[in-house]
């Protein structure tokens, strides 16, 4: 049976050493659109190379950019992915048989991580990610930093599917992304006005561990998997520590009568 056309949509910036990889795995889609946000290594021709509509536009935002995308693709149908994921091998004919006469406004394809010299294990926990959708019936919300898909209608998860997530290769990468990721969230949480941050800063990062290493079973991956989960809870203190930070500087700064 004939399925729906499929546009696969991509932004880049700079992603010469992961993006032939990534539109290699997607070069049965009737479409692929590669939005770039001015990349100045070899992003671009090997976008070309791959067929590839290419358009560029200075980033502001990350929602705001990848809805520029998606406006700019052909079909209605669309596979979003970063420029640095794969699709793991078998996840195409799954995609396809979701797309004969689909009932559903979006798919959900679980997300696996590269843990620094390894991927992660398909027993242990896959996050589910909206990346297959008709966007006509959604597109990116308007949240301040987790911008993401959202659907009009009823989403399933693609168990059967998956991709691989292969953005940190090493613990210096992990670490340098954990403490940018965590300074951009700053002004935002405290626009939020979050409160107990003293509490959450000591009591949340256990707990990550322990959902990570255990609930989701990441001892599963070995020492990657321990490794993964220490960073990760280290990414709960840091982000939380900073925003206690900029509070007490707030504070000492504030003249006192």
């Amino acid at each position: 049976m004939l399925r729906e056309p499929l546009s696969v949509v991509v932004i880049t910036f700079n992603n010469a050493d992961t993006l032939d990889a990534c539109l290699r795995e997607v070069d049965w889609a009737e479409e692929i659109v590669v939005f770039d946000s001015g990349s100045t290594d070899g992003t671009i021709s090997i976008a070309k190379s791959h067929g590839a509509r290419v358009a560029e536009h200075p980033f502001d935002d990350y929602g705001p950019q990848k809805q520029r995308a998606y406006d700019m693709a052909s079909h209605d149908w669309i596979l979003n992915l970063d420029a640095d994921e794969i699709l793991s091998p078998g996840t195409r004919e799954v995609i396809e048989a979701a797309l004969v006469v689909p009932r559903h406004a979006g798919f959900r394809l679980p997300r696996r991580e590269r843990m620094f010299w390894t991927v992660q294990h398909r027993l242990s926990w896959r996050n589910g990610h909206l990346r297959l959708f008709d966007r006509r019936r959604g597109g990116m919300n308007d949240v301040e930093v987790h911008s993401a898909v959202e659907v009009r209608g009823p989403v399933k998860t693609l168990y059967k599917a998956d991709f691989v997530n292969n953005g940190d290769g090493d613990i210096a990468t992990r670490v340098e992304k954990i403490n940018r990721y965590t300074t951009g969230m700053v002004a935002y949480k405290l626009r939020k006005r979050q409160r107990f941050t003293g509490i959450r800063m000591v009591a949340y990062p256990p707990l990550f561990f322990l959902r990570q290493y255990v609930g989701k079973r990441y001892f599963l991956n070995g020492w990657a998997g321990f490794i993964a989960s220490v960073t990760g809870a280290f990414y709960a203190f840091l982000k939380y520590a900073k925003l206690h930070e900029a509070r007490q500087s707030a504070r000492s700064r504030t003249p006192k009568h």
